[in-house]
């Protein structure tokens, strides 16, 4: 199963609260309790999210934390790069992390598995994240022959 870690998910989840008021300045503990986040890890988040350049804050009565760039132009990918490291699902994603990677010949695949996740991530903004998800309607269900049905011919 390929799985972003809680802190991952709480950060996109502080990041998504400060893009509905992307011009508000929100202190940790207002964040805390908008999000049910407990306010150490806020504080913890916060800190790498400032160090990647994702936010910005301000000391003082009306400090807080704020985004950095509007949301339309935040990546999803720079979100999880700055809470995860490099995004890979395996580690041919990571020059030199595994030992097999020079006569590997599945690693050219993996490659182009992480360039197609990466890119789609990398298109998905933050900005993006904040929207509901549009309802669809259900997919009808694939018309499978009944075991009355008489076989069917694969002749053309």
């Amino acid at each position: 199963m390929i799985r972003m870690n809680k802190l991952t998910d709480y950060g996109v989840v502080l990041l998504t609260t400060f893009a509905h008021e992307p011009a508000l300045g929100i202190s940790a503990r207002e964040l805390s309790a908008r999000t049910g986040i407990p306010q150490p890890t806020v504080v913890k988040l916060l800190k790498t999210l400032l160090k990647a350049g994702l936010l910005v804050s301000q000391r003082g009565t009306k400090g807080g934390y704020a985004l950095s760039r509007l949301p339309e132009e935040v990546p999803v990918a720079a979100i999880i790069e700055a809470l995860e490291g490099p995004l890979a699902i395996t580690e041919c994603g990571v020059p030199g992390a595994c030992e097999h990677e020079r006569c590997c010949p599945a690693r050219p695949n993996w490659a182009a598995v992480n360039g197609v996740i990466h890119e789609a991530l990398s298109k998905l903004t933050l900005a993006e994240m904040t929207r509901p998800v549009p309802a669809h309607p259900p997919r009808p269900a694939p018309l499978l022959p009944s075991i009355d049905s008489p076989p069917r011919s694969i002749a053309p």
